[in-house]
């Protein structure tokens, strides 16, 4: 709904604009621009807007957002017209095209507003009418700087456009609402924006849900897969146990050992052996991957209860997305999705940031698992002043505790982390370690050293039992990005 000529003279009539003095002149955005005005005992906002649909103007108590460069139009009012004095406002006849005057020391600035549906806009020209600046730059209109503006021509050659069909007849129509006119309206259009707006935030907040989900699921399959593969470790530790008992059947060089499987009823199994090992080295080799694999399987059952919990939480964000009609919990939950999007790092790849996320509180804690996934992390996504965590005698994963402006990491975040470099480490089956951490601006990269690989510096110690109280609440809150 676009305001008609009747209601547009209504407002004018209620605003009394001559004799306002400009203080102000806002662009929020590319389709709407505020004057600050003021009259003695009487400051308000004149508010311009030039949205499809909803071609307006009237007063508003909203203070406009500050955008964060200022547009050029904007500017160039603010050179123009701020301090200036209105001494006219009138609309042409019937027309929906406004002129506002405005006097800065003997400098006379003509602001028309024309709102016109489909083709609203806002142009300051001199008292001639050429043409100083426009909100839209339309060259095929003649609307751009040094052309000339000529309303009269521009209504005639309306009017002959339109000189076949019925005049229509316009009434003011009535508006739900408390105040006058220019108050009912700004209620029903701001009204009418913030459901414009929930229905774009919700739109915008389940498609980063079902996206999510999606992530997460493919990330729960992958992981039953290694799970399925690491739960086979008991066939190794087996062929082991065979090798060690039939050593004596076996030459350096054999690539096979037939052997009767003694846990299947004595069945025969046929065991690959590398031929450039000892027997007894070929045991061996058998056991470290049922070692690895058993270790493999506790981290990977680990990931899954985390992913699990994430699943449970975009379930839990979906049903409060549907039962949420407060426009201003809808942006929060935006800024929240916005910013758990960008500190993936914004790559739309596929990949997203490297590593596992927990929270502590407020602070992120973001978990490397690998020499590439550390790399990534030092490279790309830790700062400065991000606390850096690794166990001190043994391989493990890098944990970095991301930095909050303006507040000190608490203990029970430090031990938060400290418990998961304990936990993705070599260290996990003793339970304890010693830590260091630092800040990441205090590790230096030897030359030549292996990928991701850090040499820590004014670094402090910190000793860490596993606890797993508190590691099961981490992974229960987990926020896989």
């Amino acid at each position: 709904m676009s305001l008609n000529w009747k209601e547009i003279d209504l407002i004018l009539s209620e605003l009394d604009l001559p004799g306002c003095h400009v203080q102000g002149v806002h662009q929020p955005d590319y389709r709407t621009l505020i004057l600050e005005l003021y009259r003695p005992g009487n400051p308000f906002r004149l508010l311009m807007s030039l949205a499809q649909g909803g071609v307006r103007l009237h007063r508003t108590i909203h203070k406009p957002q500050k955008p964060r460069v200022i547009p050029r139009f904007a500017e160039f009012l603010r050179s123009r017209i701020r301090g200036g004095r209105i001494t006219a406002a009138a609309q042409l006849g019937s027309e929906r095209i406004i002129r506002i005057e405005i006097v800065r020391a003997d400098e006379t600035t003509l602001l028309w507003i024309r709102l016109w549906g489909g083709a609203g806009n806002i142009l300051a020209t001199d008292a001639d009418g050429t043409v100083l600046d426009a909100f839209f730059r339309r060259p095929g209109r003649g609307e751009i700087s040094g052309e000339n503006f000529d309303p009269e021509a521009l209504i005639s050659r309306a009017q002959e456009r339109s000189s076949d069909s019925a005049p229509r007849q316009f009434e003011v129509r009535e508006l739900q609402g408390a105040g006058d006119f220019n108050d009912r309206v700004a209620t029903f259009y701001r009204e009418r924006e913030n459901r414009a707006e929930r229905e774009r935030l919700r739109e915008k907040l389940a498609r980063a849900l079902i996206e999510r989900e999606s992530r997460l699921r493919a990330a729960l399959e992958r992981l039953r897969e290694r799970e399925d593969d690491y739960s086979l470790s008991s066939d190794q530790k087996l062929y082991g146990d065979l090798i060690m008992s039939n050593l004596h059947r076996i030459q350096r060089g054999d690539e096979w050992l037939e052997a009767e499987n003694y846990e299947e009823d004595n069945r025969p199994v046929r065991i690959q052996l590398n031929p450039t090992l000892s027997p007894s080295a070929n045991a061996e080799h058998y056991y470290d991957l049922h070692k690895k694999a058993r270790s493999g399987l506790g981290l990977v059952r680990a990931e899954i209860t985390g992913v699990e919990a994430a699943l449970l939480a975009v379930e839990r964000e979906a049903a409060e997305l549907r039962e949420t009609d407060d426009t201003v919990v809808l942006r929060q939950k935006w800024k929240e999705t916005d910013r758990r999007a960008t500190s993936s790092g914004g790559d739309t790849s596929g990949e997203g940031r490297p590593g596992l996320e927990f929270r502590s509180g407020p602070f992120r804690i973001i978990v490397g698992r690998s020499a590439n996934e550390n790399d990534r992390l030092l490279r790309r996504y830790a700062r400065g002043n991000d606390v850096w965590l690794h166990t001190r005698d043994y391989p493990g994963a890098y944990v970095f505790v991301k930095m909050i402006p303006g507040k000190s990491i608490p203990l029970d975040t430090l031990l938060d982390a400290g418990n998961l470099a304990v936990f993705y480490s070599k260290a996990r089956s003793s339970g304890y370690a010693e830590l260091y951490y630092t800040k990441v601006k205090y590790l230096r990269r030897p030359r030549e050293g292996k990928k991701g690989l850090v040499l820590p510096t004014q670094e402090r110690n910190l000793s860490v039992k596993l606890d797993p109280v508190r590691l099961h609440r981490l992974q229960m809150g987990r926020d896989q990005a």
